[in-house]
């Protein structure tokens, strides 16, 4: 055996110690040969089976080491080392080892290898020890690249010295500092500490240390970190460059300089950098050291933003201010006037008390003072004209206030299947490759493959087989491994291409979760791909009979009774699963009744059934649900839920894979198995009082679980056919009170459609939400900003009748009342806006007349003069 072959067979070994020992007398010649047999052997091993894992377990880290001293190039050897297939199943192999067997390379050659390798964004991080150590061999400059400074930092923090001896030693210090404020993404090591400051390992300690000490310039500590947080972000990603800053204690010359980026934070960035950077002006304020003109540009940014706390804290600075200064009065009122429109009333109030204390005698000022102040809620209208003069009174009113609402959804008719092979095996491919779906992609990518199989199976697999290519399912060495796992259409491809399951697939679907209902729609689905793929292998059907026609999933009956007769006319019988799928889909309409009946068939008479009683929507049953606990030491409060009763007819006569789409069932504590997929609405679209009952633990799960996603399928829902009744109420009243606001949005969606339909019972819907209030399972703060969310689309009249049959048990102490005061407020908002004049909540007289200046009696003051005004204008106009 040469030695070319002995450094391979210490490779296939992973006898990775052994390799800088065996490379070490190879010329040239004998390195070129040997990654030759490398890189044969590394193609091998990339394109073996995932079983194999063991064998590249062992063997990748010899290829690393032995690659890194064949390859002549530094940037080959940069790919080689940070090649992602070579360190998939384990860890770069140590630097020393490495080092090793690039020993005698010139220190430009290293120094150009440290290099590449850093411009690897992939691995740069990993490979900074080695990077480090080919620097100081090299003695080149350290590179700055995201990923080395990612892996520098995490170097740091991982010393077993504290953190700042660690800083204080190394030689790149100086260079990476700056760096750590410049990365595309906030360092990692940054972001995860939640040491406390005088922990040896934090990093805001340590690097004012530093500073301190004359290692690393303030100045660039400073800068970096006001830079970072104009950047924007996410609270949590600025939150350790803040630390850093207020590590550092600027002192009020530094403060000074950077007024105007203070007020940029405080304009723009979130609440916390904001609090802090209007406190810093605070500060410059009190010193006199901010300018009037500044201090009116940063107010006009401020009293802008919706966080009360920020605009309150203006509102107290400005006073302060204009106390101390009278003459800023002209320049620093019109920006108080911004807070004239803030969503509070007593924010509103405040600024208007403000305004008028300091105001002078300037017409200009006045005039300007009183335009805006028609922005104001009508609580605060009189004591505007007051104090502004008429000019601050409202416009007359143009005409009675009118609801908008969103135009009802109208049902988007399915495109035409597949015309041709090629326009088929597209879409198929399409489907195939995607991760995620519509409903009519799929039901036309599945039509598709069942027509032009049936009218040339062989020219469709001749078509699809090159689009499919790359597919697992394909390579005959990984096709044994399926029987009946095949996701979907890729099924139906398979028999297509004479390639089905290896094995009979059990009679049903998994069952082992069976507690959650939407198992039970995914068994649907897969009965129907598994029918349509084992009738082309026998007797291909001519096309589908439960292809929706609108890409919500329904399907029209004229349109079905059409199928039928073309089926009767081609002398073919319905496939037992796809007939009922197209009953479930079918749109309940009494007047075609006749014309099913007047097919003559077995199938045209189970249409007319279908039509008839047979197919009424099931029962649903609401009850409350017991305090969940759980073995993690988690736990859930009481909550509501619905329980779907029996489909006798589809337990009667349908294929026995629908058998658990048709049982009554008890409502399951979580969803496990399909919440988050919207489309299985398109298995039963015109029953959206069971889906909606099926879906409230995943919606219920929004609200009381914090998960994401879980308000999904609302809107759909609110789209769908059928009574809109207790369980899709109760439904969309969960997801108002969901965790998260893209959530409580689509909940917010869902009511409107609801509303624009004529299918809300805002009294139902209200009486939900006050239960659920009461559960603690939607909480008033969430429900106050999904309903100022409905009302600010223009829906005041909707949102008000809903809060009307809320606020009796918030306001009677049938529930507890924390939080009622932003419902109020967008209570009282709304019927100032729509001018409703209905009657007052029951407990909101007394309520409105309790002591002091709590936000709760406030905003029911308010809410009870507004509909008394109204009340009074109704009268009046009578």
């Amino acid at each position: 055996m040469n030695a070319v072959d002995d450094v391979l067979e210490a490779v296939r070994a992973g006898r990775t110690a052994q390799l800088p020992g065996l490379l070490e007398p190879l010329d040239p010649a004998q390195r070129r040969v040997l990654l030759t047999g490398l890189k044969e052997l590394r193609r091998t091993l990339r394109s073996s089976r995932s079983e194999q894992w063991q064998d590249r377990n062992l063997m990748n880290p010899a290829l690393v080491v032995a690659g890194a001293g064949c390859n002549s190039g530094a940037a080959a050897a940069a790919a080689w080392i940070g090649a992602t297939d070579l360190r998939r199943w384990t860890q770069l192999p140590p630097a020393a080892t490495l080092l090793d067997v690039l020993a005698g390379r010139d220190p430009k050659w290293l120094g150009d290898l440290a290099h590449r390798l850093a411009a690897r964004s992939a691995t740069a991080e990993e490979d900074y020890p080695l990077i480090r150590e080919l620097v100081r061999l090299a003695g080149c400059p350290m590179p700055t690249t995201d990923g080395c400074v990612e892996g520098w930092s995490m170097a740091m923090a991982s010393a077993r010295a504290p953190l700042v001896f660690a800083l204080r030693e190394d030689p790149h210090v100086a260079t990476l500092v700056p760096c750590l404020f410049t990365t595309a993404e906030p360092v990692r090591s940054f972001t995860s500490w939640t040491l406390e400051p005088g922990h040896s390992h934090h990093w805001p300690t340590a690097l004012a240390t530093l500073a301190d000490e004359g290692h690393v310039a303030r100045t660039t500590l400073l800068d970096g970190c006001v830079a970072r947080l104009l950047r924007g972000g996410r609270a949590a990603q600025l939150r350790p460059y803040q630390a850093i800053l207020e590590a550092l204690r600027p002192t009020g010359e530094e403060e000074r300089e950077r007024a105007a980026d203070w007020i940029a934070l405080a304009a723009d960035a979130p609440s916390a950098v904001a609090g802090s950077a209007q406190q810093t002006l605070a500060r410059l304020a009190a010193s006199g050291l901010l300018t009037p003109r500044m201090l009116a540009e940063m107010s006009g940014a401020v009293l802008f933003r919706p966080e009360k706390k920020l605009v309150r804290a203006q509102l107290v600075l400005l006073g302060k201010e204009l106390a101390r200064r009278p003459a800023a009065a002209p320049e620093i009122l019109p920006e108080l006037a911004e807070a004239f429109g803030h969503a509070d009333t007593d924010i509103q109030e405040r600024a208007l008390k403000l305004a008028a204390a300091h105001l002078t005698d300037d017409p200009a000022l006045r005039a300007g003072l009183a335009d805006r102040a028609r922005l104001l809620s009508p609580a605060h209208r009189a004591r505007a004209v007051e104090v502004f003069g008429a000019g601050a009174a409202p416009d007359e009113e143009t005409g009675p206030y009118r609801e908008v609402l969103p135009p009802p959804p109208v049902p988007v008719l399915l495109a035409p299947a597949p015309e041709t092979v090629a326009e088929a095996v597209e879409l198929v491919a399409a489907v195939v490759h995607a991760r995620t779906s519509t409903v009519e992609e799929f039901e036309r990518a599945l039509d598709g493959l069942v027509r032009h199989a049936h009218q040339d199976r062989a020219a469709l697999a001749e078509a699809l087989r090159p689009a499919l290519a790359g597919r697992w399912w394909l390579d005959p060495a990984q096709a044994h491994h399926y029987t009946h796992e095949l996701p979907s259409l890729e099924h139906v491809a398979a028999a297509v291409l004479d390639m089905p399951p290896s094995a009979e697939p059990p009679p049903a679907l998994v069952t082992w979760r069976s507690d959650c209902s939407h198992t039970a729609l995914h068994a649907v689905t897969h009965a129907r791909v598994k029918e349509a793929a084992l009738r082309i292998t026998s007797r291909p059907l001519p096309f589908l009979l439960a292809t929706p026609t609108t890409e919500c999933g329904a399907l029209d009956p004229r349109v079905l009774i059409a199928r039928l007769a073309e089926y009767d006319r081609l002398g073919e019988d319905p496939a037992p699963a796809d007939f009922a799928q197209a009953l479930l889909r079918v749109r309940r309409d009494a007047a075609v009744l006749p014309l099913a009946a007047a097919l003559g068939t077995p199938a045209g008479d189970r249409l007319a059934s279908w039509l008839g009683a047979a197919g009424q929507p099931v029962p649903v049953t609401r009850r409350t649900a017991g305090a969940e606990r759980y073995a993690y030491g988690g736990g859930a409060p009481a909550r509501l839920v619905m329980d779907t009763g029996e489909r006798t007819a589809v337990l009667r006569g349908f294929p026995h894979a629908f058998r658990e789409l048709a049982g009554a069932r008890e409502s399951a504590g979580l969803c496990w198995d399909g919440g988050e997929d919207a489309s299985l609405i398109a298995v039963l679209p015109g029953d959206r009082e069971t889906l909606a009952a099926w879906w409230l633990p995943h919606v219920t799960a929004a609200a009381v679980h914090q998960a994401r996603e879980g308000a999904t399928a609302l809107p759909l829902l609110a789209a769908a056919g059928g009574p809109a009744g207790p369980a899709l109420h109760l439904a969309v009243a969960t997801g108002l009170g969901a965790r998260y606001p893209e959530d409580r949005l689509r909940a917010v969606d869902a009511l409107l459609t609801l509303a624009a339909r004529d299918d809300l019972n805002a009294l139902r819907l209200g009486g939900d939400l006050a239960e659920l209030i009461g559960l603690g399972t939607v909480k008033p703060g969430r429900l106050a900003d999904s309903l100022r969310t409905a009302a600010a689309t223009g829906a005041c009249a909707t949102t008000w009748a809903v809060l009307a049959a809320v606020l009796p048990a918030l306001l009677t102490g049938t529930v507890d009342p924390r939080g009622a005061g932003d419902l109020l407020a967008t209570a009282a908002e709304c019927v100032e806006q729509c001018g409703a004049d209905s009657p007052e909540p029951a407990g909101l007289a007394a309520t409105a007349s309790r002591g002091g200046k709590s936000r709760l009696v406030i905003q029911a003051a308010r809410l009870r003069d507004a509909l008394r005004r109204n009340e009074k204008k109704s009268e009046s106009a009578a």
